[in-house]
């Protein structure tokens, strides 16, 4: 549960961010600046070595406890740098106040380190309810012995027995594959996609297996004491069998001795789905908002025929405000990812004036969308494409400096007009000036809101308005917006 009044935390990395080993040196190097700008928490990427070394992003997850110091997969360090120059981003961070999550990849490995022989039955990637033939004799990497690392932190060697599936068999080399081995079974309380959603890639991790159990506890207080973290992002948690985490993460808490944050990545755009599972683990755990995302997603897209009304409806925004992590885009949702969903660009600043201006959620601000990046990377259609996104830090940091100065207090909502739309923060006794957000996706105007401070002056903090604003008598006044546009009217 998200108890920091006004954090504001940062996924500080994107799919293609550079592999030059310099990524966790520039963490270091932006903390103090990160700080001022007003984020309290940041979410770094997997830190340990995944499958494809210095290119891996990190989830093609190979050993968690290689932060980039031993010899494996063709590199010492990983794609962001040395597990020496992770630890130094993190004091860094710490030093500027600023909260560090580190992202848990717990699912599956990748990238075995010798094959193993044994009986599986097989699935259609499509269809995990109806097997596709007898149990018969597979050959897979699913011996994972770490031979660079040789027992250091941990002795635990992978094998067979310790998943539940895989999707390749070496024998066949059969595509469009899954093959659960023989004595398991897919993991219950998860997604219901394809019938049952446990298995998603590489070797499927059993949480069913007592030592599987155990070991993940191991790592999981190593990491701690190692990193000195604030708190996990978790990966592709509707594959992962529910009654797992509220025990790992009360283990992680009791070992720490201190709160921790936790959030989930739960890809889903059906809130009550959302509510399941956040039933299921209480108020230890908070979900990223994919309902509000594909939201922003479809508003973006409509070009100004979406009821600006129901931009919260069937949000965890809305309905459980308190475990809810608000983002805008992220490293799936990118262009050219496998969730790709985007928010168009021309969208992005009134989606985070809705995230980061509002009273609801924690918000996550993401890396290509404050810093800008450039890529190329092939598309669905097969052709390779080049793609700019750009910067939108100049007007993020004026919502950051409203959200820390203005966004406080009572909030009055004004959702009464199809494309315009606004809200007011009335302040409260440490931060007593008041707030009007007002936003369009179609045609600029005004809405009457109240702001309860008579016969006073406000500005647009954006810059776009540039004549000010007077309330009357009773704290009311006509706030203007632009077409397709935000302003943020505060108390002079």
């Amino acid at each position: 549960m998200i108890d920091e009044l006004n954090g504001t935390m940062m996924q500080y990395f994107h799919w293609y961010s550079p592999d030059d080993g310099a990524f966790w040196n520039d963490v270091g190097s932006q903390a103090r600046a990160l700080a001022q700008a007003g984020f309290t928490g940041l979410w770094l990427p997997p830190a340990f070595k995944g499958m494809s070394g210095i290119r891996d992003v990190g989830y093609g997850t190979y050993d968690l406890y290689d932060l980039g110091e031993f010899d494996q997969k063709g590199t010492v360090r990983t794609k962001y740098g040395t597990h020496q120059q992770y630890l130094h981003a993190i004091a860094a961070l710490h030093q500027a106040g600023i909260q560090v999550y580190a992202d848990a990849v717990l699912n599956h490995r990748i990238g075995g380190d010798a094959l193993e022989t044994a009986l599986a039955t097989p699935y259609l990637q499509d269809d995990r309810l109806y097997p596709r033939g007898e149990p018969r004799e597979v050959q897979t990497y699913t011996h994972f012995a770490f031979p660079g690392r040789r027992g250091r932190y941990s002795a635990f060697e992978w094998h067979h027995q310790h998943f539940n599936a895989v999707d390749y068999d070496a024998k066949t080399s059969e595509s469009g594959m899954v093959y659960l081995f023989a004595g398991k079974h897919f993991d219950d309380h998860v997604t219901l996609e394809k019938g049952n959603f446990s298995y998603l890639m590489g070797c499927d991790v059993d949480l069913q297996n007592d030592e599987v159990r155990e070991e993940l506890i191991r790592w999981g207080r190593w990491y701690l004491d190692t990193t000195g973290v604030d708190g996990f992002r978790l990966d592709v948690i509707k594959h992962l069998t529910a009654w797992f985490f509220p025990t790992w993460l009360d283990e992680m808490i009791d070992h720490a001795g201190r709160e921790l944050f936790a959030v989930s990545e739960y890809w889903s755009p059906d809130v009550n789905t959302l509510h399941w599972y956040l039933n299921r683990l209480g108020p230890r755990m908070s979900l990223f908002d994919v309902a509000l995302h594909y939201n922003f997603h479809i508003a973006s897209r409509m070009g100004g025929n979406y009821d600006m009304r129901r931009i919260l409806e069937g949000t965890l925004m809305q309905q459980r405000p308190y475990q809810a992590v608000t983002f805008v885009e992220n490293h799936d949702s990118q262009p050219l990812q496998s969730l790709e969903s985007v928010v168009e660009p021309w969208f992005k600043p009134l989606a985070y004036a809705i995230i980061l201006l509002r009273r609801e959620g924690y918000p996550c601000v993401f890396y290509a969308d404050y810093y800008g990046a450039e890529y190329e990377d092939q598309g669905r259609d097969g052709q390779r494409y080049k793609i700019v996104m750009s910067s939108h830090r100049a007007f993020i940091d004026k919502l950051l400096h409203a959200r820390r100065l203005y966004a406080h207090g009572s909030q009055y909502d004004y959702f009464d007009h199809w494309n315009r739309i606004g809200w007011t923060r009335l302040g409260n006794e440490e931060f007593p000036k008041a707030m009007a957000v007002v936003l369009s996706d179609g045609f600029g105007g005004g809405k009457w809101m109240e702001v309860r401070k008579p016969n006073t002056r406000f500005v647009d903090l954006t810059g776009q308005i540039k004549e000010p604003i007077y309330t009357n008598d009773t704290g009311w006044a006509e706030f203007q917006c632009l077409e397709r546009s935000v302003s943020v009217w505060v108390e002079e």
